[in-house]
């Protein structure tokens, strides 16, 4: 398994790959990490028995999540890959150019697919992180925030990468549908972070008077 300091030298490299979208599957994985840090820690305090069942589910889905992103990281890499493939596609014939064309914006749908799929999960990282607020911790709400707000900037940062691929395809269709699917998980994963953030703001309030 590749270290993380190895993945940071590959991604601060001058090679294409890794980029934004590979590395906004880390992000969204660092939040599910923490919400599952949350859920075992809660689940461990006797304090927090009401709650034990809720925390080892969340644990258990957060565990689920980050393995699923490792994936996604992987896909996308392999999905630029075959852009960069298409693109040395030979272009001298008219046969030639219309193949090219037809496995560019193949590859380019796939390369907008995928952090399409990386940002379902962080938004599924999100919804975790708004139900670890149903255990009282007061003292992990800031861990809980910054789940929530790592794994909202993935959505965003996979957003940015659904939407350049669209830049250069020409199928209308698939740009359109995917398209519709980025705008929705977006302004979910807005919305649950507004309450996620309000929460939290409240939270550390109570903390300060404790």
């Amino acid at each position: 398994m590749e270290t993380l300091d190895r993945y940071l030298a590959r991604l601060a490299s001058a090679e294409p790959t890794p980029g934004g979208g590979s590395a906004a599957t880390l992000v969204a994985s660092s939040g599910a990490a923490l919400a599952a840090m949350v859920a075992r820690i809660c689940s461990a305090n006797p304090k927090y028995d009401a709650h034990r069942e809720s925390a080892e589910r969340i644990a258990a889905a957060a565990d689920a999540i980050i393995a699923q992103l490792a994936l996604a990281r992987e896909r996308d890499e392999q999905a630029f890959a075959l852009v960069l493939q298409a693109q040395a596609l030979p272009r001298e014939t008219a046969e030639q150019k219309a193949i090219r064309a037809r496995a560019l914006d193949a590859a380019l749908l796939r390369a907008a697919d995928e952090p399409l799929k990386a940002a379902a999960l962080a938004l599924d990282v999100l919804h975790l992180a708004k139900q670890l607020l149903d255990i009282p911790n007061r003292s992990l709400i800031s861990d809980v925030g910054c789940a929530a707000e790592f794994a909202y900037a993935a959505v965003m940062a996979c957003g940015y990468n659904v939407r350049v691929n669209h830049r250069f395809t020409r199928d209308e269709t698939g740009i359109a549908k995917q398209a519709k699917r980025i705008v929705h998980l977006e302004q979910e994963g807005a919305q649950v972070l507004a309450g996620v953030r309000h929460a939290v703001a409240e939270g550390l309030k109570k903390q300060q008077l404790v």
